[in-house]
């Protein structure tokens, strides 16, 4: 199945998407991988748009700018997390209240934003997102990490991307 938005949609997209690089730290997360050779940018990118994909596709009543600034920053968090620093240990369950912290100092987050960066690591964080917005993030996230992760360990083995 392809991933892929209406040219209206991509519009918005990208709209949505430039706003957010324009006034943020945003495009410094492309010096930070995230899952195999994917940066923390690009991964965020992806998960915005699929995201977006998805509540479209499923005919879902979302705010799509809140959908896409809230999946653009839900790894907002701005460091190398596989540097060896004792700042980065636990990371998987800490890095959502970095991100939200960084996004805060950014800009003003409506209360869905919030939820969608506070939350996007359930079941890792045990609190479960409150809002549709949140579920899908939360799914597009899973979908984009495997994929990259997968990417990454066919990449090192020599075999195709995917």
């Amino acid at each position: 199945m392809e991933v892929k938005l209406s040219k209206e949609d991509e519009n918005e997209f990208r709209q949505i998407l430039t706003e957010v690089c324009r006034n943020s730290r945003l495009l410094q997360s492309s010096h930070h991988i995230q899952h195999g050779t994917t940066s923390v940018f690009r991964h965020s990118v992806a998960v915005a748009y699929v995201s977006f994909w998805i509540a479209r596709r499923m005919q879902f009543q979302v705010e799509g700018q809140t959908l896409i600034r809230g999946a653009l920053m839900h790894d907002y968090f701005l460091y190398d997390w596989h540097k060896k620093d004792a700042s980065h240990k636990w990371h998987g369950i800490y890095h959502a209240e970095k991100a939200l912290k960084n996004a805060m100092e950014d800009f003003e987050l409506n209360k869905i934003e919030k939820d969608m960066i506070r939350r996007h690591m359930f079941p890792l964080n045990i609190r479960p997102p409150r809002y549709r917005e949140s579920w899908i993030l939360c799914l597009a996230d899973k979908i984009c990490s495997g994929g990259e992760t997968v990417e990454g360990i066919l990449q090192r083995l020599g075999g195709e991307s995917v």
